[in-house]
């Protein structure tokens, strides 16, 4: 049997920040890439059921900054202070009602997103616009893989709403096509810039 090659991990920009890796380290980027993610979660297009905001954004970019390991870590501990009750997700909410929210489907999906964004990092698709659009843009999908199911699940199953596959679409789907694009094509150019960044120190060493 022939090995099947597997693409190297390459270095993602905190790496490349801070080349000295220890696990304090590592501590202070997860806790710094929920922050990120906190702070954008308060810019709200406010809808009648799931609210376009700025995590996605967040998301990506806290992925591709740290990695599929850390940046996994960051969202589940976003996840984990929000229910705990601190206001952190959008529109300053928080606490274990959250869960019960139509919208709490898509802050699990969070967790995978970032690491689907990390793991094309990993693979230096950060590293220029296109293939960081393509990397991100597949990260902007995994949300939906989780909440789109969640929102049919407490819209029908909890509050009995009886809302069929055309509702659910219109709810959670068709209003966030165009702005998950626009914030993938967001981190398509700052991340790449960064990446650009960088290495312009890096000459000047």
């Amino acid at each position: 049997m022939s090995a099947i090659a597997v693409p190297a991990r390459r270095p993602v920009l905190a790496d490349a920040l801070a080349p000295h890796r220890s696990r304090l380290q590592d501590a202070g980027l997860v806790l710094a890439g929920t922050a990120v993610v906190a702070l954008l979660a308060q810019i709200t297009i406010p809808l009648p059921l799931v609210p376009i905001t700025g995590q996605t954004l967040g998301v990506i970019l806290v992925g591709a900054a740290l990695g599929s390991r850390r940046g996994a870590m960051a969202m589940l501990t976003y996840l984990l202070v929000g229910l705990a009750g601190a206001p952190i997700f959008a529109e300053f909410t928080g606490g274990p009602a959250a869960a019960l929210s139509p919208s709490f489907g898509f802050i699990l999906g969070f967790i995978p997103a970032a690491f689907v964004a990390g793991w094309f990092a990993e693979r230096a698709w950060d590293r220029k616009p296109v293939l960081a659009m393509v990397g991100f843009v597949a990260a902007s999908v995994v949300p939906f893989l989780v909440g789109v199911p969640y929102l049919a699940m407490i819209l029908n199953a909890v509050m009995g709403a009886e809302m069929g596959i055309g509702g659910i679409l219109a709810a959670g789907v068709w209003p966030f096509l165009a702005g998950g694009l626009v914030k993938a094509a967001i981190a398509a150019v700052l991340i790449p810039a960064a990446w650009k960044g960088v290495r312009a120190l890096d000459e000047r060493r």
